[in-house]
């Protein structure tokens, strides 16, 4: 009977289909995680050069704007 399951799914069972399933999920949500830490730490790695810029090296960068702030 667990036979005619098989073949009727195809080559796995239901079970073993919806462990994949959700092992294919946890991993996406794991990539997703990593990336959003890779992100924040480039935003963050980008500020801290940002704070060791010089101020000529601030205005060269962004210019007399005409912003106080």
């Amino acid at each position: 009977m667990a036979r005619r399951k098989e073949e009727a799914n195809g080559i796995f069972s239901e079970d073993i289909l919806s462990k994949l399933k959700e092992t294919k999920k946890d991993l996406l949500q794991e990539e997703q995680k990593l990336e959003e830490e890779k992100e924040a730490q480039r935003i963050f790695e980008r500020k801290e050069r940002e704070k060791n810029l010089s101020f000529a090296e601030l205005l060269e960068r962004h210019g007399d704007k005409g912003n106080k702030f």
